[in-house]
């Protein structure tokens, strides 16, 4: 397997594009968007490197997510004319990213085990019992909200009453918010557990669009947005007092603390190795979850995209 070659950039006839993370994004005058995809990750915020494949993953399984849960919210998908193109409503984003979580898990600062195995009991609004243990289910799922990067500094925490007495988000969009997450959360774990999965946590983001109607936007329930555990490996691996067996990015993270980072300094170099084995996480994500067999596609050449843009005849 090799690493696609960089696709930072292209020249369409479109306007406003703004390049992303994961995606690059073009905006219609239609009130439409086309998302393409790239092979970018970042873990730490610090690292930025290619995994073979992972636009067209995230790319495809966002838009099958869309699907399955469309009967409980409205979402921003208009079609899929190619694996590694996207075209979706526009909307106005929330200022708060909601993060659902069903364990008490995480080794980052802000986590919810490492503030609970600090003795905190309080955290970000909700009161936990004691005699919970690193990786294990939570009484029932939570929400705790965090800011967007767009609206300011990104990824603060905020305690869930706070999302609203401090202006963030309107009391009757965000009483729709929280029950759309939790009723998306739970549709995410059937799922998951159908193909063999735990969805441990996840992070959803919302907006409204021209009628004022919240909409869930983004992407949904991808191992970029959601950290999932194989199940029939979980009990064994608690048991024996490791991490649970990850198919998500936390192969990269895990990778990065073996070798000693932290998320401080230089960033080690990793061997291809690593993301060739996050590559084939991601792919049986998608397969275990879809039940379809991940078809390969080319890599969006300029002319693919154009003609895919002529093709849903949306004006420039």
């Amino acid at each position: 397997m090799t690493l696609p070659e960089p696709f930072d950039s292209i020249e369409l006839p479109l306007h406003d594009r703004r390049l992303g993370k994961v995606r690059v994004s073009y905006a219609f005058g239609s009130g439409q968007r086309l998302f393409v995809t790239t092979d970018r990750l970042s873990a730490f915020d610090r690292i930025i490197a290619r995994v073979p494949y992972k636009g067209q993953v995230l790319n495809q399984l966002a838009a099958w997510w869309f699907e399955q849960t469309a009967d409980i919210v409205p979402n921003h998908v208009v079609s899929l004319p190619d694996p590694n193109v996207l075209v979706a409503r526009e909307a106005a984003p929330l200022s708060v990213e909601v993060v659902v979580r069903g364990h008490i898990s995480g080794v980052t600062d802000t986590a919810l085990w490492t503030q609970y195995s600090a003795g905190a009991r309080s955290i970000y609004g909700h009161q936990f019992p004691d005699g919970l243990a690193k990786n294990t289910a939570l009484p029932e799922p939570i929400i705790t909200p965090t800011t967007k990067g767009d609206f300011g500094e990104h990824d603060v925490p905020l305690a869930i009453q706070d999302v609203v007495a401090d202006g963030h988000v309107d009391p009757d969009v965000w009483d729709q918010v929280g029950a759309a997450a939790l009723a998306v959360f739970e549709r995410g774990r059937e799922r998951a557990a159908a193909g063999g999965l735990i969805l441990a946590d996840t992070k959803y983001e919302f907006g409204l669009d021209a009628t004022g109607a919240v909409m869930l936007i983004d992407e949904v329930h991808t191992p970029d947005s959601s950290r999932y555990w194989v199940a029939d490996t979980y009990e064994e691996q608690l048991a024996a007092g490791r991490e649970p067996q990850s198919l998500d990015k936390e192969v990269v993270r895990r990778a990065l603390a073996d070798v000693g980072y932290t998320g401080e300094g230089d960033v080690p170099e990793l061997p291809a190795e690593v993301w060739e084995q996050t590559s084939a996480r991601y792919i049986e994500t998608y397969e275990r979850l879809t039940g379809l067999t991940f078809e390969r596609a080319t890599y969006p050449a300029e002319q693919r995209i154009i003609d895919a843009v002529s093709a849903l005849e949306i004006p420039a």
